[in-house]
């Protein structure tokens, strides 16, 4: 017959054995689920991925085989793919050809209808990343040091973010998420927007000699430094 010491102990290793599958299925889950470029996930080594972008269609630059060229969303693009401990964690795409004032302010705007408008995406209402027809760009950005950005964040499968958020909370039964109290609620929004901020996409202005252009960065943030080599 087995002591209270030695049930308790197996109970111990049984909690922490369920304790560690969850987290390691919710890395799992974390890891395939997450920012993609063109469909491909923004994740692997640097070769890898540029043998990807290769294959659709992108090719690299004479002056530095790293950089690959070819046309994005309409415009004549360089894409650099950025590491930290050899895995990619950034795609970050900037214009070739550098365009006036009121040129850019067009292709800002447009570009912001086009990610609100894309089912793929969470964003803000349009109107809180537009630029006014009559806001000096210029004149901000050199005077006010302002930046001109816009954030988006690629969506997950409501089925999935389910069953992440099951793995997360487990000591809650299905009803409880389903009718949660305020505090849950909010533990439940806390953990949601977390994770989803780890797939941003974002874009912004930069000044180049008197002329704009667009950068945009298609993050992983799974893969990004947080201070752990420190």
């Amino acid at each position: 017959c087995r002591n209270w010491r030695t049930v308790k102990f197996d109970n111990m290793k049984k909690l922490l054995s369920i304790t560690m599958l969850l987290i390691s299925s919710l890395f799992i889950y974390a890891q395939q689920d997450v920012t993609k470029f063109l469909g491909i996930p923004v994740d692997g080594s640097k070769s890898e991925m540029i043998q990807k972008l290769k294959a659709k269609g992108y090719t690299s630059s004479p002056l530095d085989k790293d950089v690959l060229v070819g046309e994005f969303n309409g415009a004549d693009v360089n894409i650099h793919v950025v590491t930290n401990n050899n895995k990619v964690y950034r795609i970050m795409i900037c214009d070739v050809n550098n365009i006036d004032e009121r040129a850019i302010q067009i292709r800002f705007n447009r570009l912001c209808e086009q990610f609100v408008n894309n089912s793929k995406y969470s964003s803000l209402p349009l109107e809180e990343y537009m630029i006014p027809d009559d806001e000096d760009i210029s004149y901000e950005i050199t005077v006010h040091k302002k930046r001109y950005e816009a954030v988006f964040y690629q969506k997950t499968d409501e089925t999935f973010m389910a069953k992440q958020i099951e793995a997360a909370f487990p000591q809650y039964t299905k009803e409880q998420l389903a009718n949660p109290s305020e505090e849950l609620r909010a533990e439940i929004v806390n953990f949601v927007t977390q994770y989803i901020s780890k797939k941003a996409v974002w874009f912004m202005i930069n000044e180049r000699l008197g002329k704009y252009c667009i950068t945009m960065y298609y993050d992983n943030e799974y893969n990004n430094a947080n201070g752990e080599d420190l």
